[in-house]
């Protein structure tokens, strides 16, 4: 391994792709590609309201997109980048967003390739009129074999492969600095942005989630629709020293899931969205293609731990392009606990509520 920031972005897919010695090297040209795209982002955001695409005073509104929810100006605008940066180099068979109902197909006067592209955009955007690190994910899948030999266009159903079969995934951090974090399956390296080489330079190496943590995220507005097992981690988080866990713990809340990555793999800690009753049509808030699989691939490889609550979120295979799925990912000890809890269901009484009333008067 290189001395910490010795290493470009290049150099480091040069290096894992000499473990490979038939690789053809398209995949590190995309990889390549859509790091571009990141950087393109990131200087945009970084204008903020300076920009054209964020209006002094806060973003407006603009079209619904398939999620239901409001596309804002820079929503469109990193799709856009995104595409724009990938469909001409002949490395993709097709694309998928969060901001686009169906698979995006390569345009005819281009090479199609062997390899599909699912991203969100910009993760977190509702919170960029604030200054919030907000983020791109992404994800790169095999295409069918008979997409690559007989060039046809793409349907849904190419899509919908579970989290194992991921080729590379990561995400890109847009906040004090800017950092790519990635893995090609062989762990998890995070690269900073350099601005005056214009590079993502090598600066975290070799990433990996600490085992043991006292720190968990969840929006707790939502208790009221927790199921029983999430309320019982919760509540014995919440007991601290003196409750069944044996430790104080810090509860943390961006509501921006690159950002929440993040901070655990370079800390540590527990990220929880998950199944609740609070909407019965919807099984989770998150997008399994482009948001849970490709984290779930990065904290696997961090030696983390990424599940629905359940079972293994790589494991799911998804059966729609949109498709919403509950996530709770981190400290590989604290995410067995909570799946353990899913599986060995208790008592709701037998746990003290999360704001249960005080009283002086308790016998």
């Amino acid at each position: 391994m290189p001395l910490t920031g010795r290493w470009t972005l290049t150099r480091y897919l040069i290096e894992e792709r000499r473990r490979y010695p038939d690789a053809s090297g398209e995949l590190n040209a995309l990889i390549l590609d859509i790091s571009l795209a990141c950087k393109a982002i990131a200087r945009i955001v970084a204008m903020g309201a300076l920009g054209e695409a964020m209006p002094a005073g806060g973003q407006m509104g603009g079209a619904i997109n398939v999620q239901g929810e409001v596309q804002k100006p820079l929503d469109v605008m990193s799709n856009d980048i995104f595409i724009r940066m990938n469909e001409w180099s002949g490395h993709l068979a097709g694309m998928v967003s969060e901001e686009m109902d169906e698979p995006l197909q390569i345009p005819a006067n281009y090479q199609r390739g062997k390899y599909l592209l699912v991203f969100d955009p910009l993760d977190g955007s509702s919170n960029i009129d604030v200054n919030v690190s907000v983020g791109s994910i992404f994800s790169i899948l095999r295409a069918p074999a008979d997409v690559v030999a007989s060039g046809r266009d793409v349907t849904e159903a190419d899509f919908l492969q579970p989290g194992a079969a991921q080729v590379a995934a990561g995400y890109a951090l847009y906040g004090p600095t800017t950092m790519l974090v990635l893995t090609v399956g062989n762990g998890v390296a995070g690269f900073t942005l350099n601005p005056t080489l214009g590079e993502f330079v090598l600066t975290h190496p070799n990433i990996r989630v600490p085992v043991q943590t006292q720190e968990f995220a969840i929006n707790t507005s939502n208790a009221r629709f927790w199921e029983p097992p999430v309320k019982r981690y919760v509540d014995e988080c919440m007991a601290g020293r003196i409750g069944p866990r044996g430790k104080d713990f810090n509860m943390r809340w961006i509501a921006s899931m690159v950002a929440e990555a993040h901070r655990i793999l370079m800390r540590g800690g527990v990220f929880l969205y998950p199944r609740d009753t609070k909407d019965p049509a919807k099984p989770g808030r998150l997008r399994l293609l482009y948001e849970a699989s490709p984290i779930g691939f990065v904290m696997e490889q961090a030696g983390g731990r990424c599940s629905t609550g359940r079972q293994p979120i790589l494991g799911v295979k998804p059966t729609a392009l949109h498709q919403r799925i509950g996530l709770v990912f981190g400290s590989a000890e604290e995410v067995e606990r909570i799946e353990r809890y899913h599986h060995e269901p208790v008592e709701e009484s037998a746990h003290a509520p999360l704001f249960a009333a005080r009283s002086l008067f308790r016998d």
